[in-house]
């Protein structure tokens, strides 16, 4: 006899993601919140912007002159390369995450633009008809609600990462919408991804292996098939997102649906000021208002930084960093580069240079507890605290709700984003970029001002 559990859980998942897919094909860009539609401007200059940065390092350069790039006409960012419009969207992916700075969501626990993005460019890029500006824009905000709200509402074993399994759902949702897919096509294409996901230990993260930075793209790549096997016939929602996301933790249809059309998560996101992971920002944002406070001058003169954190972070406890990935995702080592050098940037977290040797060196006297306590106050904030010892016996402290960027800690409005990319891509493409997403809104067909992105 079937597990009447298991066959409620996937009738429960059935009916979320029909009422998901009712609610993305029935979207239309006119009727967009003003503050949706504000965000998603911000969102995709952002990424826009951190993929191209990404796509430079040594790592993108080598990954892209390794690649077997079939012939295309779709552009990579950064390279002077063109392929298919699939495995430009993959390759630009993998960019985007390459350094730590594209936008998350602490509701979603992950990066829902970087799922979903790629996959809606690609279904454009590979339209039969034009697509709009309006048209893409709709289905990356669909299609980030829907990669955000798997995320939500999935209970993860803390065995696994956030990349490459729920944000499949959104770049299928976006990828079908752009394509013109219907609501019973767009609800097959969300629950198909699901069955498209990776595997993705924490460990692998840790140990700096970069197969990990593949995973936001395989997660686009699936959406693509996905949306692709809907439209085909192949395949239905069946409630398999229950049994797929189930071998992450467990999902919760409910939690997928709750205020649906009143609350966009997509407004609740975050913005990245430092290349490393999310859960190091609030730490790195309270050593970095010491440093400038004056509270010491050289960091000699620290003789131990302490700090106490939620247990989202229990993971990034790991020291000695060898490769960039693996020191993205070190707290102590993190927490080092800002003590020392001021910043968490692409330059100091390369490996070889004298800032990643300063830090690696100054580490030893970087601690880190895990205070269960301060889970009591999670997903809305993410509280951290900051105490530095100096060698004359005197302490400063700090703490903070949520890492500065947060929307609901000291967001970064489009002049942040700005000076972020004028940062790391240099005035000129960051003008490039922003001139694209605001010609989008008016576009009668995307792909030609999509070939503008440098």
């Amino acid at each position: 006899m079937a597990d009447p559990i298991a066959f409620l859980q996937a009738e429960q998942a059935t009916a979320a993601t029909d009422r998901l897919a009712s609610f993305a094909a029935a979207l239309r860009y006119p009727d967009l919140p003003a503050p949706v539609v504000d965000r998603l401007r911000i969102v995709l200059t952002d990424l826009w912007g951190v993929t191209l940065a990404g796509a430079r390092t040594p790592e993108g350069r080598a990954l892209v002159a390794a690649w077997d790039c079939p012939a295309g006409e779709s552009a990579v960012p950064g390279h002077d390369v063109r392929t298919t419009a699939e495995t430009a969207s993959y390759l630009s992916a993998v960019a985007a995450c390459l350094l730590e700075l594209d936008e998350g969501n602490k509701y979603a626990a992950g990066h829902p633009a970087a799922h979903v993005v790629f996959a809606a460019v690609a279904a454009a890029r590979t339209a039969e008809q034009p697509v709009s500006g309006e048209r893409l824009l709709t289905a990356v905000a669909a299609g980030y609600e829907v990669a955000a709200r798997f995320g939500r509402a999935t209970s993860r074993d803390p065995r696994w990462h956030t990349h490459g399994h729920w944000g499949a759902t959104g770049a299928a949702c976006a990828a079908a919408l752009v394509q013109g897919g219907d609501v019973d096509q767009v609800a097959a294409a969300i629950d198909a991804a699901t069955g498209l996901m990776h595997v993705t230990p924490w460990e692998t993260v840790l140990a700096g292996d970069f197969t990990r930075n593949l995973w936001i793209a395989g997660a686009n790549r699936a959406g693509l098939d996905a949306a692709r096997l809907a439209r085909a016939g192949l395949v239905r929602n069946r409630g398999s997102a229950a049994h797929a996301l189930g071998l992450v933790g467990s999902l919760d249809p409910e939690v997928l649906v709750r205020d649906l059309g009143d609350r966009w998560l997509l407004t609740a996101g975050y913005l990245k000021q430092h290349a490393s992971c999310s859960y190091t920002h609030a730490a790195v944002d309270l050593v970095q208002s010491l440093r400038a406070g004056g509270a010491w001058q050289d960091p000699a003169e620290v003789a131990a930084v302490r700090v106490a954190i939620h247990s989202l972070a229990e993971p990034l406890l790991r020291r000695h960093p060898a490769s960039r990935l693996a020191a993205m995702f070190s707290l102590p080592f993190v927490v080092s580069t800002a003590a020392v050098s001021g910043r968490v940037d692409p330059e100091t977290m390369t490996p070889g240079t004298a800032a990643f040797a300063a830090a690696e060196d100054f580490s030893e006297r970087v601690s880190v507890r895990v205070e269960e306590d301060l889970d009591r106050h999670l997903p809305d904030r993410r509280v951290t605290e900051v105490e530095v010892e100096l060698r004359d016996g005197s302490r400063v402290a700090l703490a903070q709700p949520n890492p500065i960027g947060d929307t609901a800690h000291h967001p970064l409005g489009e002049a942040d984003v700005r000076a972020k990319l004028d940062r790391l891509v240099g005035a000129d493409d960051a003008d490039r970029v922003a001139r694209v997403v605001a010609a989008l809104e008016g576009c009668p067909s995307v792909v030609p001002l999509l070939a503008e992105l440098p």
